[in-house]
């Protein structure tokens, strides 16, 4: 069995994920199977919708594969992570700007890479064992794969709480937020896909629409505000040290386990975002400088150390969490000049 399978089924564009004892981790081949698909559908009339979904039932995918990034990054191989990253946001503002209707099944883990080839569509359908999450700075990236978009507007400081906490969204939650549209139970998933293969029409998913049961950020989103206001991670973990809360006593551990050179970095790209309402490509931008620099200069090598290879859970990031200096952030986030990302170029 392939990594991915890509068929014609109906009228729809079917897309599957097919690795789920690796919880469905998108390679850059499968990157690149996705894209090369969506060009070939796109002005196909046979083809009047794409349906996304993957095998297994823990995740729809809980991430990209990193270990060639780690491999060629060890090896002093910085340029493969930088094509890996530039081909896969290119494929992310496919997904976003395509002219067909594009429906994702998010069932368990959507994680990092899954984000990015599922809420970036026009259907993103999530069922009981939803998970979304972005998790990013606990690898010493930032929210990528145009995650750092939706984060930036979600209402109030969710966005902030959730980059920085690794925080995972239930479907209420990821619906609530800005990463899925509606809730469909999933033993209805099969029947509400056949429907679409049959008919062709997106809004035969209608019927299937229910309510989730309820999330968690609702209720504890004037906390959240209040703590994760500004752009100061030192003001932020001052705040929920002096909280005498529950949830932030769990926000603090769980933000503290992360890199700090990440945290600093993306809350400066969620506030320019914020205040600037800037498009998914500028949100592209913004990420790629930093992940284009992630392994020579950041903590990402670092990170899956700790987290994939030796899993010993305990990183030696480059800085303390209330110490960033304003210029290391700068440094990681300042223009590529001839190296930027064009979304519009061809693969590398």
């Amino acid at each position: 069995m392939s990594d991915i399978h890509i068929r014609l089924a109906g009228q729809a564009g079917r897309i599957t994920l097919q690795r789920p004892e690796a919880l469905n981790a998108i390679t850059y081949e499968m990157c690149s199977a996705i894209e090369d698909a969506l060009e070939r559908w796109r002005d196909d009339p046979l083809v009047k919708l794409i349906v996304i979904d993957a095998l297994g039932d823990r995740a729809f995918c809980a991430g990209g594969d990193i270990a060639d990034l780690y491999a060629t990054g060890t090896a002093g191989d910085f340029g493969f992570g930088q094509t890996f990253w530039a081909d896969e946001y290119r494929l992310n503002a496919l997904i976003a700007s395509y002219p067909k209707p594009y429906v994702a099944f998010m069932q368990g883990f959507t994680m990092g890479g899954g984000v990015g080839i599922s809420c970036h569509g026009s259907h993103r359908i999530v069922g009981q064992s939803s998970q979304i999450a972005m998790p990013e700075c606990g690898i010493g990236l930032v929210p990528d794969v145009g995650g750092s978009h939706i984060l930036a507007n979600a209402p109030g400081n969710l966005g902030a709480y959730l980059g920085l906490t690794t925080a995972r969204m239930s479907a209420a939650d990821a619906i609530y937020i800005g990463f899925a549209d509606a809730f469909i139970p999933e033993e209805n998933w099969e029947e509400a896909k056949e429907s679409l293969e049959a008919s062709g029409e997106v809004e035969t998913l209608l019927r299937f629409y229910n309510t989730a049961p309820p999330g968690a950020l609702r209720a504890t989103r004037s906390h959240i505000d209040a703590w994760f206001e500004g752009t100061d991670l030192a003001e932020i973990v001052a705040r929920l040290k002096a909280a005498s809360e529950a949830e932030a006593e769990r926000a603090l551990s769980m933000l503290s386990r992360s890199s700090p050179l990440s945290l600093a970095c993306t809350l400066h790209i969620l506030h320019h975002l914020k205040i600037s309402r800037a498009d998914l490509g500028e949100a592209l931008t913004w990420e790629y400088r930093f992940t284009a620099r992630s392994m020579e200069h950041g903590d990402f090598l670092e990170g899956i150390r700790a987290a994939i290879i030796d899993k010993d859970r305990a990183p030696k990031w480059k800085h303390q969490l209330t110490n960033v200096p304003q210029e290391a952030i700068s440094s990681m986030l300042a223009s590529l000049e001839q190296g930027e990302l064009n979304i519009g170029r061809e693969r590398k």
